[in-house]
């Protein structure tokens, strides 16, 4: 080699990604797991325990998938190590939160067949399956009473339980709008029944408060729109529409309570 000539340079290392299990690939999950404890939290009043409820919601979660994705490999080695981290710090900061508000173990009656249900999902690998979609959404949605439960002063039924079922109503629409745009977008049964149900929920929606009742029908109209003018939008524009339509539901949640 010459004096004057380059050097070679080598393949550069390639950075290491984190294993399977580890990060979530479900990005649209994480709206529906931080707003119903957000909107309990103010219908409820704030209180420094909703931080902890939070964190132990976030990392449950993390732990919840994980375990999800390890039983649906058939329980191999490679995905048991988030599982074992995450469940770990899941089972501490549970204990913390029970600790410093020990009447929410009575939720654990309504959890845990939820929880089992969901993994059983897993273990079938019908993680994708619409009676599992309807399990975890019931799920979150009731992080908003359990989130009210804590706050600072005791809460109005009505209101939590109004904004529990305009939040649940909402993400189980987001189950066939979802759908009739990625997994079975060529199904005309899955857009009419997107469109059919968007349409219902408008109407009693209407029926609770006129607000309820617009926005209802801005995403009924969205269910027809978007899967007929738009049939090869891709994930992340979709992704990008739901937060957007999750943050105008949550301010009309907000505004109606």
């Amino acid at each position: 080699m010459s004096a004057t000539s380059t050097p070679t340079r080598g393949p550069r290392p390639r950075t290491r990604r984190p294993g399977p299990g580890w990060v979530p690939r479900q990005h649209g999950a994480w709206a529906m797991l931080v707003v119903p404890p957000v909107v309990g939290g103010v219908v409820g009043g704030w209180s420094w325990r909703h931080l902890l409820l939070v964190v132990a919601w976030l990392v449950g979660y993390l732990a919840f998938h994980a375990a999800g994705l390890w039983l649906r490999s058939g329980r191999k080695a490679r995905y048991r190590p988030p599982v074992l981290a995450y469940g770990a710090l899941a089972a501490v900061l549970l204990a913390a939160l029970l600790a410093v508000a020990p009447a929410l173990v009575a939720w654990a009656l309504v959890f845990a067949p939820l929880l089992a249900v969901s993994l059983l999902a897993s273990v079938r690998r019908a993680d994708r399956s619409w009676w599992n979609d309807t399990v975890t959404v019931v799920a979150a949605a009731l992080l908003t009473p359990v989130a009210a439960g804590l706050g600072t002063g005791p809460p109005q039924a009505a209101a939590v339980w109004t904004a529990t079922a305009v939040l649940a109503a909402y993400f189980l629409g987001t189950v066939p709008y979802v759908k009739s745009l990625i997994r079975e977008r060529d199904d005309p049964r899955v857009r009419r029944a997107s469109v059919g149900y968007h349409v219902v929920a408008a109407v009693v929606g209407a029926a609770v408060h006129p607000l309820l009742g617009v926005v209802g029908a801005a995403l009924a109209l969205r269910a027809w729109l978007v899967p007929h003018r738009w049939p090869q939008v891709r994930p992340a524009v979709i992704g990008v529409g739901e937060i957007v339509a999750t943050l105008v539901v949550t301010a009309a949640v907000l505004v109606v309570v």
